[in-house]
């Protein structure tokens, strides 16, 4: 399916010459480097997201408990002297 992405110019100067070493379009190296990404998953375990998108019971309220003794403790700084 044709699309367009912008690369910035001194990386696609990069990828050319690597498809001319190769001998193969910038296109076909493009498309390459796509499905060798897509092939590599990822390190991260598949429940990963959602598992921070829900955190154990307690982080919350430990969370507003530090927020609240940050603001306890905050001081102001007096302005520089110029």
């Amino acid at each position: 399916m044709p699309t367009s992405v912008h690369i910035p110019k001194a990386l696609l100067l990069a990828v050319d010459r690597r498809a001319r070493a190769l001998k193969i379009s910038r296109n076909r190296f493009i498309v390459q480097a796509l499905e060798r990404e897509m092939k590599q998953g990822s390190d991260w375990s598949p429940d990963f997201f959602e598992r921070l998108a829900a955190p154990e019971p307690g982080v919350e309220v430990a969370a507003e408990e530090l927020r609240s003794i940050i603001q306890k403790h905050r001081r102001s700084k007096k302005p520089v002297r110029l």
